[in-house]
């Protein structure tokens, strides 16, 4: 769903985002394989007409986290596809819970240390040390390159300096509980406005069915917003959805999280 102010967009507004944003697909994929990488930000095509904010937004902040000048071409041609549609209503950490059910994990054992050679890895955490084939890492690049995780050997200096040249992005949500669906809108709706700057989010609606609906924020402005603390976010959320479907929204909110 897309929202022009605070009504839907019309067939031909809603056709005219639509078939700009397959364009924008369209020109990252090619650069995104050709032979020298650029930003992302750079492949755009012109004439994206009043949905260039939200069309650089859908791509860079909502998908990645980051503005699209700061997403890799190549790395967001060759991304996955993602379905907006796969959700699990118990949360994601059941699901989880429920696939590794007998598996011999073990939870709250924060690694310390990696000793690595040839013939395999010593493991040492809180609870003793175990020796493995192999290990995945999967703490993030900031964590990576501050050192909390003492390798023996080193890495190499090329590794933390990819690590370091990966900045994290910002994507945060913030829920609120609307019973009755007042918006109208479907289960998992997916909304986006016409922007007129980075000052945007998207709503994702009747959150598998229930009374949640999510304010997603993200990139530069998400990431400047959070830091302004839960008030700030919800204050927004408030305005943000206020803007493009009225102020009933306000007293149809029965309870606001960040």
């Amino acid at each position: 769903t897309a929202r022009v102010g605070p009504r839907n967009a019309r067939d031909a507004e809603l056709e005219n985002f639509l078939s700009n944003l397959v364009r924008a697909h369209r020109a990252i994929d090619e650069a995104g394989h050709g032979k020298t990488d650029m930003a992302a930000a750079r492949a755009l095509p012109a004439g994206l007409d009043n949905w260039q904010a939200t069309i650089e937004f859908a791509l860079g902040p909502y998908l990645c986290g980051k503005q699209l000048d700061h997403v890799s071409a190549e790395d967001l041609a060759h991304a996955g596809a993602r379905d907006i549609a796969a959700f699990c209503r118990q949360g994601y950490g059941e699901l989880l819970a429920k696939l590794a059910a007998g598996l011999p994990a073990q939870l709250s054992t924060p690694v310390t240390k990696l000793d690595w050679d040839r013939r395999g890895i010593d493991v040492y955490t809180g609870k003793g040390h175990l020796r493995a084939r192999t290990a995945i890492v999967t703490m993030s690049t900031n964590a990576l390159t501050a050192g909390r995780l003492d390798f023996k050997p080193e890495l190499p200096k090329r590794h933390l300096d990819a690590a370091g040249n990966l900045a994290l992005g910002s994507f945060d949500h913030i829920g609120l509980l609307m019973p009755g669906n007042p918006l109208d809108l479907r289960r998992d709706d997916l909304v986006f406005e016409r922007a007129a700057s980075q000052r945007t989010a998207a709503l994702l609606a009747n959150v598998s069915g229930t009374d949640l609906h999510l304010v997603e924020v993200a990139g530069d402005f998400g990431r400047a917003l959070s830091a302004q603390g839960a008030s700030a976010m919800l204050d927004f959320a408030r305005e943000w959805l206020a803007s493009l479907f009225g102020s009933r929204v306000n007293s149809a909110i029965t309870h606001g999280h960040a």
